[in-house]
């Protein structure tokens, strides 16, 4: 018998196998959100190291629940979930429902990472409110050390959104300035820019038409909606 398993016939037991080894929980919420290339999946869990990330991705193809292909048009090697591997979406996405309402964000947020936090921003951003050329916005995290101080979103109406640690060259059309804790907050329903901005730990400059609409098209966390059920959270949030 495999003494790394559970050695139990029940369901959860043989489910908890493959769904709940280290970092895998968090690799199938990338594909379910669309990552496919290693690359970006790699974005997504900058804390995981490529040879556990391999590792894992082997795994999943083996328990039948993703798909190595080669992309129709870049010829790079994708990985797709299969029928098995989209059956788990519910279950991945109320795991983060439950967190949402249950955990302490106060603990959450001592988990700061502004490559993933970017990254999600630019994977959820709603070009909706912003106008309809390509708009350029500079976030600046004075606190961070000088090669993550620095981030640029581009946002084209034709090739989506886009981040950069390196200036682009466009002209900026909006500078965010806020600590690293205050914008994930506000990423994850938390607070708001509004509230953060009294608080002195934001500040916007520049077009005033993107700067007002910011709450609006910031891409904010799938979960943000989801209100804590905490009872001293839920009393200050009321």
């Amino acid at each position: 018998m495999d003494q790394s398993g559970y050695g139990q016939f029940c369901p959860v037991a043989m489910a908890a196998e493959i769904v709940c080894t280290r970092w895998t929980a968090l690799l199938l919420r990338e594909l379910l959100c669309g990552n496919c290339r290693f690359n970006d999946l790699r974005k997504g869990l900058p804390r995981m190291s490529p040879t556990l990330l391999s590792k894992r991705l082997k795994e999943l193809e083996e328990a039948g629940i993703v798909a190595q292909v080669t992309g129709k048009k870049s010829g790079v090697s994708e990985y797709h979930l299969t029928p098995a591997g989209e059956d788990l979406r519910p279950i991945i996405m109320s795991l983060g429902t439950w967190g949402q309402r249950w955990i302490d964000s106060n603990i959450s947020l001592r988990n700061l990472d502004p490559t993933l936090l970017m990254w999600d921003m630019r994977r959820w951003i709603d070009p909706k409110p912003l106008p309809k050329r390509r708009v350029t916005i500079r976030f600046n995290y004075p606190e961070l050390a000088a090669n993550h101080r620095d981030w640029w979103l581009v946002v084209n109406p034709e090739d989506g959104a886009d981040i950069c640690q390196v200036d682009p060259g466009h002209e900026v059309d909006l500078f965010i300035t806020s600590t690293l804790r205050a914008m994930t907050a506000v990423w994850m329903g938390v607070t708001t820019v509004a509230a953060e901005i009294d608080k002195g730990t934001m500040s916007l400059e520049g077009d005033r038409s993107i700067s007002r609409s910011v709450q609006l098209w910031l891409g904010l966390s799938p979960f943000a909606k989801e209100k804590s059920r905490r009872p001293e959270q839920a009393g200050a949030a009321a």
